[in-house]
């Protein structure tokens, strides 16, 4: 009778210790696919958030070749104004002296014949 006692009560703490394994190893499961599910959630968000760097990326690199385009073309037109500022600054000079010039000529001039009959004044010029 001892016996069949210890081997019952052997028996109810056997399956006390089977079921508390078994609920150990669910909570472990359950734990484990939540992991799996947050690290897929996460996943799935860094792979779009790689997209949009990607995206922006290329984005970038358009507009910094746009940008490398118009300074190169800048850089042509520096070089260009550089390079004939002498020339028309002579130019400019030579403008501004043929203006002094004819108002000089044109102050010293007299004007009321022509004022008063542009016509025959005209016709002597000839």
């Amino acid at each position: 009778q001892a016996e069949e006692a210890q081997a019952v009560q052997a028996e109810k703490d056997s399956q006390a210790a089977y079921e508390l394994y078994v609920k150990d190893t669910n909570d472990s499961v359950t734990q484990k696919n939540n992991a799996i599910t947050n690290k897929a959630d996460t996943k799935a968000k860094k792979e779009g958030e790689l997209q949009e760097s990607k995206k922006d990326h290329g984005n970038i690199m358009v507009e910094l070749e746009e940008l490398s385009n118009e300074s190169s073309d800048l850089h042509k037109a520096c070089d260009f104004t550089l390079k004939n500022f002498d020339i028309r600054q002579t130019a400019r000079d030579e403008e501004v002296e043929a203006l002094r010039q004819a108002k000089a000529m044109l102050s010293g001039a007299k004007f009321n014949a022509f004022l008063q009959n542009p016509a025959a004044f005209l016709q002597r010029q000839q």
